[in-house]
This record gives structure tokens, C-alpha cells and sequence, in this order.
């Protein structure tokens, strides 16, 4: 049979080549055997200029020849996935199952084909779609299902179409910002690898939860607040507005983000920043550990405390901090030291932070460590910042005095700038 009579292309946009695609599409054709091979239509997206077609496969060919397990890029980051996880208790998700196994048709699968792979249908979008059609077909439920097919998809492209797959199913900001990283390249992951911040092949994680692997907007958070507190002299802490900074999520390139790359183009290899990452990676380590029953295997006490390290302005305040005093190598020490005063006690002391307020906080303010904001943010860094000038860690009188300095420099610079206004 030649590739005329094994299928037709009855619609091509104008500007493209069909001679260009017709392998991929002979191949595609012949392997998946889609219900319109007599009648395609070859389309591209004006945006990226990505091509694709839209037809319909047996789902016996989409599990057989598909696959979720995608790298965004198959170059530089094989071992990475941009899909986010499969959320398998979740009640859409269950109905999704049981619509499967009724016989419904399915669309809005987003796949790129990729010739001569063992599994050549990279599926990028629907996802848990895939899962319900692979569930049903155990059950002999064999039934075609609408595939938007992408043919050639370059790095952009294909980042492009992740974006919009996954936003159809509401996808994190988390997931984004992975998605961003990995197609820049893979310096950041490797970094958090290298300070012990993620396992080795740990990749980042694509939602937020206390018990999930480091954020990139946490790992970019973390190296951002170190290079601003390294701006700051430290004889100037006290009077200068020291309130740590997060990155924004889900956008391309933040700004301080940029800033902190362009500003400082040997970040990553930074014997300094990466000794930070390590001090923090090991009181993270310190603070899961002090709640670690060993006779039993088990944690005890309250999630949030063992998690404590995870809160972003805490992150945020320490970063600043280890910055601030790169070049004070004895508060440098103390404060990298913190993790060593778990002896009895948690080191970050999670149930003094929770007894930790103003008299200006809300009622409903938990105490020090459960939100983000720049109050939290600037509340931390007073803390670190007290702890390193005698290194006797977290302590009550410590705390309380922490956010009395933080109110106070607050004040004097509401105050200043009002003079500045008068002059």
C-alpha cells in the first residue's frame, strides 16, 4: 500500500507543506489507524506556529503506543516531567473512571507524535483522561477518543502546549514555574540537589504541601533573599527596611528573579550561597528529625511543627539573613549553627513561634511561622538575625523581642519618610 492510498490529507492551511510532514503522518496513520485517514486536516496554531492534527484513535492504540511519562525537553532534561500528578482520589477523577467504563467518548487529549519511539504518542494534556481509558479497556471497553496530535513540536512549542493542556485542568502556579525552569535549564534543580534542598533526581514539586519536596518558587525565594540581605552592610541592619522578598509564581522570568540572575551571573557556582543551601538543607533535616520517634519509625507531635522549615517567610528571613552576614564569619557560624540546637527541643523551638505576637496582630493571628506575608517575612529576620549575635537559639524572650524590633524599625521609617515628605 503507499502512503497515498493509506491515507488522505483533505485540508491543508495555507503556508504549510504537507511534503514536510508526510512521514510522521504516514507513520502516525499506519500505527494508530484514526478514523478520519481519509480525510485529515493539517492545521497550525497562529501563535506558535506548532502543527497538528485532530482525529480520533481506538483507545486500545492510545494506551498501547501513548505514554504520560514526558520530558518537557528530551535533550537537556530527560529525567524531568512538566505533567503534573495523577490525582487518584479525586471524586472528578472517579466519575472520570466510570464515565470510561460506560463507553463515553472522550476529548481534548493533547499528544505530540514522535516517530520511531518504542511509545511514539507523548501525551501532554488529559492525563487522567489516558488513565480512565487504560482503566476501561481492561474491562474490554474499546472506543475511539478525540487526540489533538502535534507534529515537529520544538522547545517553546512544546512548553507552550503543556502551558495550555494543563491550565485546562487548572494547573498550579507550582507547575508553572517547574514547567519555566526546566525549559531554562536545569542549573536551579541542580543546585537544590547539590545543597541537599531536593533528593539526587528529586525533581521539584508541582503543588504546594508540607510534606512535598522544595518548590521552585521557594528555591528561587531562597537564593533572591540571600543576595538581598548580602546588599545590606551589617551595620546598617538595624535601621534599614530589612523585609525579605518572594518570588512571584507562575510567570516566566519575576523580576527579582531576573535581577538575581543578571546581577549575579556565577550564582551557581557561589561557594558561599551554596554553603547557605547546605546549612539550610540541614536544619530543614534537624527540625523532621527532633520529631522522629526511633523506636517506632514514626513522627509525633503536631505536622506543622515538624514542618516548620517549609513556611516561606521563615525561608525567606533566614536567606536574607545568611546573606546579610556572608562576611562576618563568627555570626555566620552561629547562625548556620541553629540546626545543631535540637538537642531536647526542635531546633526552630515550633511551639514557641506559635506563642509569638503583637498587640497589634488580629485575633485570629496563629502566632509566628503559619503565614507569609511581609510582616511574617521581616518577624523572621529580626529573629535569625537576634539569634546570631549570641547563638543560644530560639528562645521566648528571643521571640518576643524579635517582633518588638521588627514593630520599631516599622515606626522609624514610616516616620522618616513622612520627614521626607516635609521638606
Amino acid at each position: 500500500m503507499t502512503e497515498s492510498d493509506a491515507f488522505h490529507i483533505a485540508v491543508c492551511e495555507d503556508g504549510l507543506e504537507p511534503d514536510d510532514y508526510i512521514e510522521d503522518i504516514a507513520s502516525l496513520v499506519e500505527l494508530f489507524e484514526p478514523l478520519e485517514k481519509d480525510s485529515l486536516t493539517l492545521l497550525k496554531d497562529h501563535r506558535t506556529q506548532a502543527v497538528f492534527i485532530e482525529c480520533h484513535i481506538p483507545a486500545s492504540k492510545i494506551t498501547r503506543l501513548g505514554t504520560t511519562d514526558v520530558p518537557l525537553d528530551a535533550d537537556a532534561s530527560a529525567d524531568y516531567r512538566a505533567n503534573r500528578d495523577v490525582v487518584a482520589d479525586h471524586a472528578a477523577f472517579d466519575q472520570m473512571r466510570n464515565d470510561a467504563l460506560e463507553g463515553r467518548r472522550f476529548s481534548n487529549i493533547v499528544a505530540e507524535f514522535v516517530e520511531g519511539e518504542e511509545l511514539p504518542l507523548k501525551v501532554i494534556g488529559g492525563q487522567h483522561r489516558f488513565e480512565a481509558i487504560k482503566e476501561a479497556l481492561e474491562d474490554e471497553v474499546d472506543v475511539e477518543h478525540g487526540v489533538k496530535v502535534y507534529l515537529q513540536l520544538d522547545n517553546e512549542q512544546r512548553l507552550d502546549v503543556q502551558i495550555i493542556s494543563n491550565t485546562n485542568i487548572s494547573v498550579s502556579k507550582e507547575l508553572l514555574d517547574r514547567m519555566y525552569e526546566t525549559l531554562a535549564g536545569a542549573e536551579l534543580r541542580e543546585w537544590c540537589q547539590r545543597c541537599g534542598l531536593l533528593e539526587k533526581k528529586q525533581d521539584f514539586a508541582d503543588k504546594p504541601g508540607r510534606g512535598n519536596p522544595i518548590t521552585v518558587k521557594e528555591a528561587r525565594s531562597f537564593i533572591c533573599n540571600y543576595y538581598l540581605g548580602k546588599a545590606v552592610p551589617s551595620n546598617e541592619f538595624p535601621t534599614r527596611d530589612t523585609t525579605p522578598q518572594l518570588v512571584d509564581s507562575g510567570k516566566r522570568d519575576p523580576k527579582i528573579w531576573k535581577d538575581a540572575k543578571q546581577n549575579h551571573p556565577d550564582l551557581w557556582s557561589d561557594k558561599k550561597l551554596q554553603a547557605a543551601g547546605k546549612a539550610f538543607a540541614a536544619l530543614r533535616s534537624a527540625q523532621m528529625e527532633s520529631f522522629l520517634d526511633k523506636s517506632t519509625g514514626k513522627y509525633k507531635g503536631p505536622a506543622d511543627y515538624r514542618h516548620k522549615a517549609k513556611n516561606l517567610a521563615l525561608l525567606a528571613g533566614w536567606a536574607f539573613v545568611a546573606g546579610c552576614l556572608s562576611e562576618n564569619q563568627q555570626r555566620l557560624k552561629r547562625h548556620y549553627a541553629l540546626s545543631e540546637k535540637g538537642k531536647s527541643k526542635d531546633p526552630l523551638r515550633a511551639d514557641l513561634l506559635a506563642n509569638g505576637r503583637h498587640s497589634t496582630d488580629p485575633a485570629n493571628y496563629r502566632g509566628l511561622g503559619y503565614r507569609s506575608d511581609p510582616k511574617e517575612r521581616g518577624r523572621f529576620a529580626e529573629l535569625f538575625w537576634l539569634q546570631a549575635d549570641k547563638g543560644l537559639g530560639i528562645t521566648k524572650s528571643g521571640v518576643e523581642l524579635a517582633i518588638q524590633e521588627y514593630e520599631a524599625k516599622q515606626a522609624n521609617l514610616r516616620a522618616k519618610a513622612m520627614r521626607e515628605k516635609l521638606k
